[in-house]
C-alpha cells in the first residue's frame, strides 16, 4: 500500500483509539464517583470493575491475535468496537452491581480487540516490516485519548448523567468508530487456517526466539504493573512527596505532553535505530524518572518528564520490537500472546498499589515501583545481549 494511502487508514484508526481508550481505560477516572453517588454501590467495587474488564481482555487477547492473523484486522476491530458499545449500553442500564460487572466484562472483550495491541497487529499485517512508522503515528493519536475524553466525559456527565455519558460513548462507537473501520481499513484476504491438528501450537518459536519472547513477556508484565500503579495512584504518591493537591495535579498534567513530545522525536528519527535500542532508551528514561521520584533528589516535575517521555516511546517499542524480531507472519498471534500477561498485570496493579500504600506507605510503594522500572531496564539490556538488534535470531 502506498504511503499516500496510509494516512486515511492511520487517521481513522487514530480516532478509533481515542474513543476506545477514552471510553474504557480512562472512563472510571471521571465516572466512578458519580456512579457511587447515584447507586450507593461501594467505591472499591465500582473501581475494581475496570480491573475485571482488563482481566477479561487479557484472557481473550491470544484468541484476538489469532483472529487477526487469520482474517485481518478490519472485522476484528469492528467487532471490538461493537463489544465496547454493547458493554457501555449494559452498564448504562445496569440495575445492580452484578449487571454492571457483566457490562465491564463485555467492555473488556472489546478492549482486547480494539486497543493498541490489536491495532498494532492490524498495521503489522497491512504494512509488514514497514509498519513501524505507522505504529509511531498511531500512538500520537492515542496520546490524546485522556486529553479529549476526560473533558468530554465531564461535559456528558453534567449534561446527561453517568448513564447518559456511557450511552453516548456506545453511540460514538456504533456511529463513528465502526464506520471508520469498515470504510477506511482495507479488507484483506483470509489466510489459510494455521492449524490442521487442533492440538498443535499455532506459532512455533525456536532457539533464542523463545528466550526473546520470554524476556519481552517479562517486560510487558513489569511495565504493566509499574505504569498502571503510577496511573492510578500518581496524585497520592506526589502528595506524599510534599506537594499540595493543586501542585500534584499540575505535575501530573506533564505526563501527556512528555509522552507526545517523545513520540514526535521518535517519528522524526524515521526508525533509524533498531526497536531493541528504542526499548532500551524507553525503559532507561522510565527507570530514571521513577528512581528520581522515589529518591526525592530533584523536582518531581523533572522525574515525571523523564517517566512520561520513556512511557511514550515504550508504547512504540512494544509494538515495533516483536515485528522486527519475529516478522509479520507471526506478529499478530504473538502480539495477542504478549497482550495477555500485560493486561492481567494491569488488572492486578491498582489493588497491589493500594495494598502497598495502605500497608507499607507511599515511600515503600515508590521504591517498589522504581525497582520494577530498573528491572525492566535490565531486561531490555538482556534483549541486546541476546542479539535482538540484529536482523534475525539464530537458533540456539
Amino acid at each position: 500500500m502506498s504511503t499516500a494511502r496510509r494516512w486515511p487508514v492511520i487517521s481513522a484508526l487514530g480516532v478509533v483509539e481515542i474513543f476506545a481508550w477514552g471510553s474504557s481505560y480512562y472512563l472510571m477516572a471521571v465516572l466512578a464517583a458519580p456512579i457511587v453517588a447515584g447507586t450507593g454501590w461501594p467505591l472499591a467495587w465500582v473501581v475494581s470493575a475496570l480491573s475485571f474488564g482488563l482481566a477479561c481482555a487479557g484472557l481473550a487477547s491470544p484468541r484476538v491475535g489469532l483472529a487477526i492473523a487469520r482474517f485481518g484486522g478490519r472485522p476484528v476491530l469492528a467487532a471490538g468496537c461493537g463489544l465496547l458499545a454493547a458493554g457501555l449500553a449494559l452498564i448504562a442500564a445496569a440495575p445492580s452491581l452484578a449487571v454492571f460487572y457483566a457490562g465491564w466484562g463485555l467492555i473488556g472483550l472489546g478492549m482486547s480487540a480494539s486497543l493498541y495491541d490489536p491495532v498494532f497487529s492490524t498495521l503489522g499485517r497491512l504494512y509488514r516490516q514497514d509498519a513501524r512508522s505507522a505504529i509511531t503515528v498511531l500512538t500520537l493519536w492515542g496520546g490524546f485519548a485522556s486529553t479529549v475524553c476526560w473533558p468530554l466525559s465531564s461535559w456528558l456527565l453534567e449534561a446527561f448523567g453517568w448513564r447518559g455519558a456511557a450511552l453516548t460513548y456506545a453511540a460514538i462507537h456504533l456511529l463513528v468508530s465502526v464506520p471508520l473501520i469498515l470504510g477506511l481499513v482495507p479488507k484483506e484476504a483470509e489466510a489459510p487456517p494455521p492449524l490442521r491438528d487442533p492440538g498443535a501450537r499455532p506459532v512455533r518459536l525456536a532457539g533464542r526466539e523463545r528466550a526473546a519472547f520470554a524476556i519481552m513477556a517479562g517486560i510487558v508484565v513489569t511495565a504493566g504493573l509499574a505504569v498502571t500503579m503510577i496511573s492510578v495512584h500518581l496524585l497520592t504518591l506526589l502528595q506524599a512527596r510534599g506537594l499540595g493537591l493543586s501542585e500534584a495535579v499540575a505535575v501530573g498534567a506533564l505526563l501527556g505532553p512528555a509522552q507526545v513530545a517523545a513520540r514526535l522525536v521518535e517519528m522524526a528519527g524515521r526508525g533509524r535505530h533498531h526497536p531493541a535500542w528504542t526499548m532500551l532508551f524507553a525503559t532507561g528514561c522510565v527507570a530514571l524518572g521513577l528512581a528520581l521520584l522515589a529518591l526525592g533528589l530533584v523536582l518531581p516535575a523533572l522525574a515525571i518528564l523523564f517517566y512520561g517521555a520513556g512511557n511514550g516511546i515504550f508504547s512504540i517499542a512494544r509494538g515495533a520490537l516483536p515485528l522486527a524480531i519475529f516478522g509479520p507472519e507471526r506478529y499478530p498471534s504473538l502480539m495477542g500472546k504478549l497482550a495477555r500477561p500485560s493486561l492481567l498485570a494491569q488488572a492486578a496493579a491498582p489493588m497491589i498499589g493500594g495494598a502497598l500504600i495502605v500497608g507499607q506507605g507511599p515511600a515503600v510503594t515508590l521504591a517498589v515501583i522504581a525497582t520494577l522500572g530498573t528491572l525492566n531496564l535490565g531486561l531490555s539490556a538482556l534483549l541486546l545481549v541476546l542479539g535482538c538488534h540484529r536482523a534475525a535470531l539464530a537458533p540456539a
